[in-house]
């Protein structure tokens, strides 16, 4: 197993502000959260990736998974440690885990991600990440790798405040080095249409309701 790099001070202070903030609204947007020699080679590797490399999403989990382009139209990879560009974010992801956990209490237990990658075109309808007592996923992460984005490239992230809000809350340019983090059953959210190529890692921390240090339920 590798050594964990231990993260500079200006982590924790990102820490400390991504804590702030979910306890005081549920959510945050951090521009340049992460730190260039992580994000580049990531969207680097990223970008080496093959259409091979990559599955349709799909609705649901387990026996109620479905793939439907009618809701959303993008592809993904799960990230594993097995990759040196895919375990450094995971790294940090789990340092954050930790962080979190140390300030917040939230006895998050476990994280899974995956690489997002949109066609133009492609789109996310509203929906939320987690239904109250139905799933262990508790807070949602989204971190974009798209430089130079611009408002005219579409693909911005709508987060409403509940599920009868009509006007979103938020509107989020999937602009490289954002990160977003929110509570995953309180807010629904939707992709709109890219007008190009459109690239993120989407992932979850979960706590756990089974016993013997297993996650339940899988993937």
């Amino acid at each position: 197993m590798n050594a964990i790099t231990p993260l500079p001070v200006e982590a924790e202070a990102l820490f400390d502000r991504i804590a702030d903030a979910l306890a005081e609204t549920g959510y945050c947007i951090i521009p340049d959260a992460l730190p260039e020699n992580l994000t580049l080679p990531l969207h680097r590797y990223l970008q080496r990736l093959h259409d091979e490399d990559f599955h349709r999403a799909g609705i649901g989990r387990d026996q109620e998974h479905q793939l439907n382009r009618r809701v959303r139209g993008d592809e993904i990879r799960w990230l594993s440690p097995e990759q040196p560009e895919e375990a450094r974010y995971l790294e940090w992801m789990s340092a954050l885990r930790l962080g979190i956990n140390r300030r917040l209490m939230m006895g998050l237990f476990d994280y899974e991600c995956h690489f997002a990658r949109y066609p133009e075109g492609a789109f996310y309808r509203r929906h939320l990440d987690a239904f109250q007592g139905r799933t262990n996923r508790v807070l949602s992460t989204v971190y974009y790798l798209n430089p130079d984005w611009s408002a005219d490239d579409g693909g911005e992230l709508l987060i409403y405040a509940d599920e009868q809000s009509r006007e979103p809350l938020e509107r989020v340019l999937p602009t490289q080095g954002t990160l977003v983090v929110f509570l995953s059953d309180r807010f629904p959210h939707e992709v709109l249409p890219a007008r190009r190529e459109r690239l993120s890692v989407t992932g979850w921390y979960r706590v756990n309701n089974s016993l013997g240090g297993q996650v339940d339920p899988p993937r």
